[in-house]
């Protein structure tokens, strides 16, 4: 198998399509009685991954393209506004085909997590922080590992050390990262029920006895640098190699798929668009996993 974007775009499609016929609940609602939708929920989510992959951070453009390049893949292409509608309609799809991608691939049986969060910006400005449709879940908010404040939401991340999205959440810049971790694991109790005794390593922000007496009772093992004033931790000499992986995955979503560049105005405009980038970089590794890439997490071979 070629690895290239058209054979990815080809193979997600597949696999997507099939889940979905094994799984219909999956879909967006739709009326009973009514006109079937041309563009397949399958091509829709291929083609918000293809975006994100290529650098597209405006719809408009990025149909355009599409128009032009890839009409071998898609017989039919909507407008702009249509296919923003349907995307957002498909946000419950982007996050199972997430989960469905993920557990597809030989680093799922990984039995080390990293956790971290990293900035969303939403706006630059006073006035934007006002009158934006986001004011009230997009907060002020500061980036120690950058030592910048922001304006917007941060995206928690529970990843393998292949980088591999395991659990995620967006959330207000302020949210307590320690209670969007526990949040993250009561909403997916499957997945820490197949991963009895799975090492989390974290950073200084997830502290107190309490919390790691609540993962603890998860049978997870939590590992973070001391603090200050607290005596040496086990695994100190791991933390500053792992700090970089954490960080590199981050940058992937970054600097690769423009993630802070996302273009949504509204809740559901910036949950999509941050979804789809979490698919993107699940689909990648998915597929250099299955085609026996060395590197699962390089995007190289698709964003041109």
């Amino acid at each position: 198998m070629t690895k290239d974007l058209d054979t990815l775009a080809t193979a997600l499609y597949a696999r997507i399509d099939d889940e979905l016929k094994a799984s219909p609940g999956l879909a967006p609602a739709r009326p009973a009685i009514g006109i079937s939708p041309t563009l397949s929920d399958a091509e829709l989510l291929t083609l918000a991954v293809m975006s994100a992959l290529l650098g597209y951070t405006s719809e408009r453009r990025w149909l355009r393209r599409a128009h032009r390049d890839f009409r071998h893949l898609f017989p039919y292409l909507p407008q702009q506004s249509g296919y923003n509608k349907r995307l957002r309609a498909a946000s419950g799809l982007l996050t199972s085909m997430v989960r469905v991608l993920a557990r597809d691939t030989s680093l799922w049986s990984d039995d080390v997590w990293v956790v971290d969060s990293t900035p969303v910006g939403c706006g630059c400005s006073r006035e934007t922080a006002k009158r934006s449709d986001l004011a009230g879940w997009a907060q002020y908010g500061y980036c120690a590992s950058h030592s910048r404040y922001f304006w917007g939401l941060r995206l928690h991340l529970v990843c393998t050390l292949g980088g591999l999205p395991v659990l995620f959440a967006l959330t207000g810049a302020k949210a307590d990262e320690r209670e969007t971790l526990r949040d993250m694991l009561d909403t997916a109790p499957d997945v820490t029920a197949t991963h009895v005794g799975q090492t989390i390593i974290g950073d200084k922000n997830y502290y107190g006895r309490e919390f790691e007496c609540d993962l603890a009772e998860r049978d997870l093992v939590l590992m973070r640098p001391a603090r200050k004033g607290e005596p040496e931790r086990a695994g100190a000499h791991l933390f500053k190699p792992l700090r970089q992986t954490i960080e590199s995955i981050n940058q992937t979503l970054k600097g690769q798929l423009d993630l802070e560049r996302h273009g949504g105005k509204t809740p559901a405009g910036v949950a999509v668009r941050v979804l789809s980038r979490v698919l993107a970089l699940t689909a990648a590794i998915w597929f250099n996993d299955r085609t026996g890439q060395p590197v699962k997490r390089s995007l190289t071979a698709y964003d041109h």
